[in-house]
C-alpha cells in the first residue's frame, strides 16, 4: 500500500469516531497551551510532593513557582540520587521523594556499578502513560486509515524481575505495563488487537514465547496489518527465529498439533482455541516460501496485508533500517512514541515519515521538562550550589541541541536522563525534538548501553590475561555488528607480540572474549543469557600497523594529527572496511557470561 508521508499535520481527515475527536483535540489544546500546561505541571507535582524529604531538604517550603524551583533545586544524574533510592529498595516507607507510596521501581539502562538503574514509580503513573498511549492509534488514522478492519503481529515479551530487600517489585516499565491490570483486562479495541495471545506475551520463557506468537502470526497471515515489536532489533530475531523454526511451525499447522516443547500450560490451553483443525494448505505456502532460502521481501510475501512496520528505528536502532528494508520489500516503519522509564515523553504526529524525519513531539502534561544547551565544544557547568537556569520546553530553539532534564509526578527532580535531542520544528507551540543519542554511550545492539569507560574496563580485564604470554594490547576499538542475528559486539585489537612461539593461544584470546563480556553491566549480560537479544563478542586481531593506516585515512579526510585519537567505536564503512581487511585471527566468547535476575546487595 502506498502511503502518503508528505500530508501536513495535524488534522489531515475526519476521525472515525468521537473518540479520536476528542484524542486530537487534546493534542491540539495541550501543544497549543504548551508553557501554561508546563508551569500548571510544575506547580501540580511540587504541591503534590510539598512534605517530602527531598523538596524540605531544600528548603523550598512549599514553593510551587518555577523561579524559586530553579533557584533552590539542583540538577541531578543517578548517582546523586541513588542513596536515597536505595533507602527505599531496603524498606523506607516514609515519603522520600513522593507523597504518594512507591509502588515498584522501573529499571532503566545499567550503572557504572553494573547493575539497573531503579527509577520510582507510583500507581497513578499508568493512567498517565494509559494516556499516551491512547493518543497513537487517533494519529495513526490520519495517514493509515481502516486499522480496525484487521490485527497487528507484535512481538511482545515480558523480562526478568525481582525484589527489593524491601519487597518492591523492579521490572522493566514494558513488563510492568504487560502485567498490569490495564493490559491484562483491557477493554475490546477494534484498533488495537493483536495476534499474539496474552498467555504467550505473559510466558517468561523466551522460546515458547516468541514460537506461540509467530506460530498465531501465520495462522492469521491474511488478517494482519501491520507487523511491530519495541525496538526494530526484536522484530530482527522474530524473521530469524522463523528462518530457524519455520518447518516445525508448518508442520504444527499441517496437523493442527502443538510443538511438544511448548510446556506451558496457559499457552497449551488458549492455542486449543486457536489452533483447531489442520490446515494443509497453509502449511505447504510456508513451506514453499521458506524452503528456498529466500528471506528478500519474506514480510509482504508471509503477511501480504502488512501497511507498516511498528518498530523504533531512531538513534542506535537506525542501524537496523537495510535489513528491515530487505525482509519488508521497503515498508513504512513508523516511530509512534518516546518514552522511557523515568517518564514517558510524547508521540510522533507524522508517524509516516522516512526514519531520518522523526521528530517527536513531548506533550506538556506527562511531566515537567527542562534542557541543558549542548554543546560538546562547550559544555555548560553545573553546579550543586548554584542551579543553572536550563531552558524550558517552550523556549528552545530550532536547531539547537539539548540534554534532556526531567521533574515527575513520581518524584524525580531535575533529573539528567542523558537523552541528546535536536530542535526540528513546533507544533503550536510546542517543540518538536529529533533523537540525536544517549549521551555517553558507545555501543548497543538492543536494550544494552555501553558508554567508553565500562569498554576501557573490560578491555583492561581481558588484557591481563596477556600479560603472561609477553603480549600487550598497543590498540583497539570496537564496532556493533548488526548484519548478523543477533547483533554482537566486534573489538579490533592489535597486539605487540614480543615472543611469537609462546603468544596466546586461540583459547586465550577466546577466554578474552568472555572476560570482556563478564565486565559488562547486568543489562548487556541479560541481553546476552536470558534475552538473546545480543550474540557472542567477537575479538579480531588486525595486523600491526593497521591502526597507524586508520590514523593516516582519518588525516587524509582532515583530522588534526596533532589532535587525533584512536575511535573508541567505528561506524563508518570505508574504516570498517579497512579494519576487516587487515584481520589475522577472530575469536568469540566460548560461552555466555554469568547473570542473574537476583540483584546485588
Amino acid at each position: 500500500m502506498a502511503i502518503d508521508s508528505s500530508l501536513p499535520s495535524p488534522i489531515l481527515a475526519p476521525p472515525p469516531n468521537e473518540k479520536f475527536a476528542t484524542a486530537l483535540q487534546f493534542i491540539e489544546e495541550m501543544t497549543k497551551n504548551c508553557d501554561k500546561v508546563q508551569e500548571n505541571v510544575l506547580a501540580e507535582i511540587l504541591g503534590q510532593n510539598a512534605n517530602t524529604e527531598y523538596l524540605q531538604r531544600f528548603n523550598l517550603d512549599g514553593a510551587s513557582d518555577r523561579d524559586t524551583f530553579k533557584s533552590k533545586i539542583p540538577v541531578v544524574t543517578y548517582e546523586d540520587i541513588q542513596p536515597d533510592i536505595q533507602r527505599i529498595a531496603n524498606g523506607d516507607r516514609s515519603p522520600i521523594f513522593c507523597s504518594h507510596p512507591i509502588s515498584e521501581f522501573l529499571t532503566s539502562s545499567g550503572t557504572s556499578a553494573g547493575e539497573r538503574k531503579l527509577m520510582p514509580t507510583i500507581r497513578e503513573e499508568m493512567d498517565r502513560r494509559q494516556l499516551l498511549y491512547s493518543l497513537l492509534m487517533p494519529v495513526m488514522n490520519l495517514y493509515v486509515p481502516d486499522l480496525d478492519k484487521g490485527k497487528g503481529l507484535y512481538f511482545l515479551f515480558i523480562k526478568a524481575e525481582t525484589k527489593t530487600p524491601g519487597g518492591l517489585v523492579a521490572r522493566p516499565v514494558l513488563t510492568s505495563y504487560y502485567k498490569s491490570d490495564q493490559f491484562k483486562t483491557r477493554p475490546y479495541d477494534p484498533y488495537n488487537v493483536y495476534t499474539s495471545p496474552d498467555e504467550a506475551i505473559l510466558c517468561t520463557d523466551s522460546y515458547q514465547s516468541m514460537y506461540t506468537q509467530m506460530l498465531c502470526g501465520l495462522l492469521m497471515r491474511e488478517q494482519v496489518l501491520r507487523l511491530g515489536a519495541v525496538f526494530a532489533s526484536g522484530l530482527l530475531r522474530a524473521i530469524r527465529f522463523l528462518q530457524l523454526n519455520w518447518r516445525q511451525l508448518a508442520h504444527d499447522i499441517s496437523t493442527g498439533s502443538l510443538n511438544p516443547r511448548i510446556t506451558d500450560r496457559f499457552i497449551q490451553e488458549r492455542m486449543k482455541k486457536i489452533l483447531l483443525e489442520p490446515d494443509t494448505d497453509l502449511a505447504e505456502f510456508i513451506i514453499k516460501e521458506c524452503e528456498n532460502e529466500n528471506w528478500e521481501r519474506i514480510i509482504v510475501r508471509i503477511w501480504p496485508n502488512t501497511k507498516y512496520l511498528d518498530v523504533i528505528v531512531t538513534g542506535a536502532m537506525a542501524q537496523y533500517i537495510p535489513l528491515l528494508d530487505f525482509y519488508s520489500g521497503g515498508l513504512p516503519k513508523p516511530c509512534t512514541m518516546y518514552a522511557s522509564s523515568e517518564c514517558y515523553f510524547g508521540l510522533n504526529l507524522k508517524p509516516m515519515n522516512k526514519p531520518d524525519e522523526v521528530s517527536y513531539t513531548i506533550m506538556p502534561n506527562m511531566g515537567y521538562f527542562e534542557f541543558i544547551p549542548h554543546e560538546p565544544a562547550n559544555p555548560v557547568q553545573l553546579s550543586r550550589k548554584l542551579p543553572p537556569r536550563l531552558v524550558d520546553l517552550a523556549d528552545v530553539e530550532v536547531g539547537k541541541e539539548y540534554e534532556l532534564v526531567v521533574t515527575t509526578y513520581s518524584g524525580l527532580c531535575r533529573y539528567r536522563v542523558g537523552d541528546i535531542l535536536r530542535v526540528t520544528q513546533f507544533h503550536n507551540s510546542a517543540p518538536q525534538f529529533k533523537f540525536i543519542r544517549r549521551k555517553n554511550v558507545l555501543l548497543s545492539i538492543d536494550a544494552d548501553k555501553t558508554d567508553e569507560s565500562e569498554l576501557q574496563k573490560a578491555v583492561e580485564n581481558a588484557y591481563a590475561l596477556l600479560r603472561d604470554f609477553d603480549t600487550t594490547v598497543v590498540e583497539y576499538t570496537s564496532f556493533a555488528d548488526t548484519k548478523t542475528i543477533p547483533g554482537h559486539y566486534v573489538i579490533y585489537w592489535e597486539l605487540l607480540v614480543k615472543d611469537p612461539v609462546h603468544g596466546p593461544t586461540g583459547e586465550v584470546l577466546e577466554k578474552c572474549c568472555l572476560v570482556m563480556e563478564e565486565s559488562m553491566n547486568s543489562v548487556y549480560r541479560q541481553c546476552r543469557v536470558a534475552d538473546n537479544s545480543v550474540g557472542p563478542l567477537e575479538i579480531r586481531v588486525v595486523k600491526n600497523g593497521t591502526f597507524e593506516e586508520v590514523m593516516d585515512y582519518a588525516i587524509s579526510r582532515g583530522a588534526s594529527i596533532n589532535q587525533y585519537k584512536a575511535p573508541r567505536c567505528v561506524s563508518f564503512t570505508p574504516i570498517v572496511e579497512l579494519l576487516d581487511s587487515r584481520v589475522v585471527s577472530s575469536h568469540f566468547s566460548p560461552v555466555p557470561p554469568y547473570w542473574t535476575p537476583e540483584r546485588r546487595v
